[in-house]
């Protein structure tokens, strides 16, 4: 609990900064939210209204003020764009861009992973060469073009992925929410139909996001099992006539994967980012395409909820890597 309370407390700082960088770039981009809400044929006169409905018209250091003020509160604000509380937005869209992450991110770490590792213990093989053209891939093609692609191939094409078009397709109906992931809901009720159809609607977006994940994590492990395998203490456990895999599962492995542990982080923050475009090419109703929305119409506090909401992801994961980097090296866990 100790080690928990300091990585928070760490934190507060990083989140501070993230509220004020986060302030000061939605003043300063080109847009003003008076005029695009009071609509192109208003006079002088009403987009000033607004705008002093707003607290626009008042400095920024008090605006800044009342923004902060709010927000020790719990209160994010009021989205313009939906005229509902910023909180209860994000409330409603965050499981389907947390689903769509974790669930890339895993999959990226179960490919990965094991690719790694093979490409590392049989340099030069198949397996090899399969792992550098996925990292190569992976590292060249934008995300969005990567979606595309695979809408256009398996959805335009070959008829095998439902229309790209949110979660669920026309003919099925959200389960009733408790986790608000809709595989985990439809599971919990023994919704078998709207599972596979959830699961189908995952399908492309999850590849998508996963094939960006993939590169770091494989080559990370690839770089790590090979300077595991050259190391002093796997040439002794070698020379005292373990089996390959007893050396590779029992020394290599687990040493290996503690680089990887520390690039998940980072990897989880690339996936934040991607996500944002990998909602708008499929129309998925997550805290990606709402924060894009509200940006094209400089709404400001719908942004600023989403990148606050972001950073707390990120710490938040961040905390959980750590404590699973604990777990797998004693050394860190008696230092902390």
């Amino acid at each position: 609990m100790r080690t928990v309370a300091l990585r928070l407390a760490g934190a507060i700082p990083a989140l501070i900064g993230v509220i004020l960088a986060t302030f000061v770039l939605t003043r300063v981009l080109p847009g003003d939210t008076a005029s695009y809400f009071a609509g192109p044929t208003a006079s002088a006169e009403s987009i000033a209204q607004i705008r002093a409905e707003l607290g626009l018209d008042r400095p920024l250091p008090e605006q800044f003020l009342r923004y902060v003020t709010a927000l020790s509160h719990g209160d994010l604000g009021m989205s313009l764009t939906t005229g509902q509380p910023v909180l209860d937005d994000l409330a409603a869209r965050l499981p389907a861009s947390a689903e769509l992450t974790l669930s890339a991110l895993l999959l990226a770490m179960a490919v990965a992973i094991p690719l790694g590792i093979l490409a590392a213990v049989k340099q030069g093989s198949l397996a090899d060469h399969a792992c550098r053209i996925l990292v190569t891939g992976g590292v060249s093609l934008p995300v969005f073009f990567t979606g595309l692609l695979l809408v256009y191939v398996f959805y335009f094409l070959l008829g095998w992925s439902p229309a790209p078009l949110g979660r669920l397709d026309a003919f099925a109906s959200a389960p009733p929410t408790v986790t608000g992931f809709f595989l985990v809901d439809s599971l919990l009720i023994g919704d078998t139909e709207t599972f596979r159809a959830a699961l189908a609607q995952m399908v492309l977006p999850v590849c998508t996001l996963s094939l960006f994940a993939l590169a770091p994590i494989a080559r990370i492990s690839r770089a790590s099992m090979l300077a595991v395998l050259g190391s002093d203490f796997v040439r002794t456990a070698r020379a005292s006539g373990l089996s390959p895999r007893a050396v590779i599962l029992t020394y290599g492995f687990r040493n290996a994967m503690l680089p990887v542990l520390t690039t998940l982080g980072m990897v989880f923050s690339f996936l934040l980012g991607a996500n944002v475009l990998v909602e708008k090419v499929f129309a998925w109703p997550g805290v990606g395409s709402y924060a894009v929305e509200a940006l094209i119409a400089s709404d400001f506090a719908p942004v600023q909820g989403f990148v606050l909401a972001m950073a707390i992801l990120y710490v938040l994961l961040n905390l959980a890597i750590d404590l699973l980097y604990g777990l797998v090296d004693p050394r860190a866990r008696m230092a902390a």
